[in-house]
């Protein structure tokens, strides 16, 4: 008979005293677990080793509407809805309501040395443009090996 261990969760805590300097990587674990949140829907595309595109889904969002901001190492995409998005003075009667209208917040961690190049908004999809620019006294250098015969 063989014995089958089946991972139910994770103890994050109980993970600590096996890890030295890993601290910054389980606090942003878990900050990401609580922030179970899928509205609204994005995609993480990769275009070259340093430029990458996210791309949200925000139908019913105009340009005054959203807001893209960094701060510090986090990228922050906000949208708030219009108290009244149809320029009428009365509530309108809904028959059927499936389009949300809800206001988001939506934070992505950049990396060192990520910057956005553009944010652009087409068909009701945000297009953020982001590109990694790595300073050039801290870019690997190779150092030649010197040595005697």
């Amino acid at each position: 008979m063989t014995n089958q261990l089946t991972l139910r969760s994770i103890d994050i805590p109980s993970i600590h005293k096996f890890s030295v300097g890993f601290d910054r990587m389980f606090d942003e674990l878990t900050r990401n677990q609580a922030q179970q949140t899928n509205y609204p829907p994005y995609n993480i595309i990769q275009i070259n080793e340093d430029e990458y595109m996210i791309s949200l889904a925000v139908a019913g969002f105009g340009p005054d509407n959203l807001s893209v901001t960094k701060e510090k190492n986090f990228l922050i995409i906000e949208g708030k809805h219009a108290l009244n998005s149809i320029g009428t003075d009365s509530e309108p009667t809904y028959l059927h309501k499936g389009i949300s209208e809800r206001n988001f917040r939506r934070e992505f961690r950049l990396a060192d040395h990520v910057e956005i190049e553009n944010a652009h908004l087409e068909l009701g999809i945000l297009s953020i443009h982001l590109k990694r620019e790595v300073p050039e006294e801290q870019k690997p250098k190779s150092i030649a090996i010197t040595y005697t015969k």
